[in-house]
């Protein structure tokens, strides 16, 4: 079987093909009129050239995965499993390789990508046991039995972003087809290659058309996967605007949607946190991870009036101390954004949190990486606000930290949940009242206590509002992928009764 039919030199030490074409019943196809190119984000280097699929690619992943679809959904979900293991291993096998693929293709740092893929692979080896322990239930009816059955829905097409592409693939590929379904992924355009290049390792072990994918940009190939009429199920990761053209994509044809979009978490401190150091650092991390290009970012940081002085102080010296360099440099704490349009992005909001009457406790800046000209490095940045702000309530995708002070445990938790979004929260705090009476009154799918982004496997993730419907990371994502059947058995037909008797 050959993986690749691309011409296939290789450009640096990270095994970039030169090109890549559609990703379809486990072979690459040429690329055909139309193609993207890939650069290094920091450097501006040309990485490769990817196909930019359109409805007539879109339509024939659809078809492979619906021909794919009867055999994958018969195979035993201990044999899905078993392959869903193998990939894990294979991915774990290429990591080094695949982060930095990562590294170059995003601006994110080497080591937060190669934690990227260690979590793709848990996600990979958690669905796998998840499959053979997703059953359904039954009870016994008069005269007979009651049997409720889970069953897949058949093709999923699924559209992810940019930030976390390892996580992100993992997230929706792995519970769909340990499920039963079969998939048309769909990458973002601005983060292709290393899940192209997981292609490569899913051709080796999975059926040809179960796994699919089609770079291509959102308008294109993201809107002919959506309206396909052979699509039987959407998932979606991104913008809150985006998910809602997605959703009623999927309403009009009545097909289930679940939807993962953004996110303005609030951080918050309690004053009696005995910790201080570990606290600032771990706020610092939520703020941060992800060059501040993530929806679970803990991006609005409430801090008690009783404590507030000595916590910024010691906030603003770490952000002071933040080494901001190239994704490849072990050294560089905060790396490069994935653009010049999110850079551009990002400035705009710190010159409109200025504009707001915000204060700048730190940073704020563009910084210039020699040899990396090419990229946006901004300098961790720390604005003292008020939750009404722009930078308080917009999602700015970047590392731009609002600091909000309280002294009022309701007003706190009234501004906290005060926000079109839902996602996640923190809570710091060595009071165990304190903790669970903020988890239970903030309006968050996740609220980490004491550790930010404690994201342990099985642990429900969606969000409330405007982030998303349905949880990802969880036995109950199966449950998403999968339609229940009830099947009643009765063990002979009942006396008659309906129509009388002759006479």
């Amino acid at each position: 079987m050959s993986i690749e039919t691309e011409e296939t030199t290789r450009i640096s030490d990270s095994g970039i093909s030169r090109s890549y074409g559609a990703f379809i019943n486990n072979e690459f196809i040429p690329i055909g009129d139309t193609s993207f190119p890939a650069f290094d984000a920091g450097t501006g280097e040309h990485l490769a050239d990817v196909a930019r699929c359109g409805a007539a690619e879109v339509d024939q992943a659809v078809e492979a995965a619906r021909a794919a679809f009867p055999a994958w959904k018969a195979v035993a979900a201990e044999e899905r499993a078993g392959l869903l293991l193998k990939l894990a291993d294979a991915v774990e096998a290429n990591l080094s390789r695949l982060a930095l693929i990562d590294a170059r293709d995003i601006g994110r740092k080497v080591g937060e990508t190669a934690l990227d893929h260690q979590f793709a692979i848990n996600q990979y080896r958690y669905f796998a046991a998840a499959a053979v322990t997703h059953e359904g239930w039954g009870r016994s009816i008069p005269n007979g039995y009651l049997i409720a059955k889970r069953e897949p829905y058949g093709v999923c097409g699924q559209i992810i972003p940019w930030n976390v592409p390892a996580i992100m693939a993992a997230f929706k590929i792995a519970p769909a087809v340990a499920a039963g379904n079969t998939v048309v992924l769909k990458p973002d355009e601005n983060a292709s290659l290393s899940t192209l290049e997981l292609g490569k390792l899913i051709a080796e072990i999975f059926p040809p058309g179960v796994i699919n994918i089609v770079p291509g940009l959102g308008e294109e190939a993201g809107a002919a996967l959506t309206s396909h009429p052979g699509v039987n199920k959407l998932a979606f990761t991104g913008s809150s605007e985006v998910g809602r053209i997605i959703s009623i994509a999927g309403s009009q044809r009545l097909i289930p949607v679940s939807l993962e979009l953004g996110g303005k978490s609030p951080n918050i401190v309690f004053p009696d946190t005995d910790k201080l150091d570990a606290v600032v650092d771990n706020a610092s991390f939520a703020a941060l991870y992800c060059n501040g290009q993530s929806c679970l970012a803990g991006t609005r940081l409430f801090v008690h009036d009783d404590i507030y002085d000595e916590f910024m102080g010691k906030m603003v010296a770490a952000f002071k101390r933040i080494s901001v360099g190239a994704a490849t440099e072990e050294s560089t704490t905060l790396s490069g954004l994935i653009s010049e349009e999110q850079g551009i992005r990002v400035l705009g909001y710190i010159e409109k949190g200025l504009a707001e009457g915000a204060k700048l406790l730190t940073g704020g800046k563009r910084v210039t990486v020699p040899g990396h000209e090419h990229g946006y490095f901004i300098e961790p940045t720390i604005f003292e606000a008020t939750n009404d702000m722009a930078i308080a309530q917009e999602e700015i995708f970047g590392p731009v930290l609002t600091v909000i002070r309280w002294n009022d445990f309701d007003q706190m938790i009234e501004e906290a949940n005060d926000i079109r979004y839902g996602l996640a929260a923190g809570v710091y705090t060595s009071n165990l009242k304190n903790a669970m009476a903020t988890a239970d009154r903030l309006e968050a799918g996740s609220v980490w206590i004491n550790s930010y982004f404690n994201l342990a496997s099985g642990s429900p993730f969606g969000g409330f509002k405007e982030s998303g419907i349905g949880s990802e990371y969880c036995h109950e994502t199966l449950n998403m992928y999968t339609h229940l059947k009830s099947i009643t058995v009765q063990n002979e037909p009942s006396e008659a009764w309906f129509i009388p008797s002759p006479l």
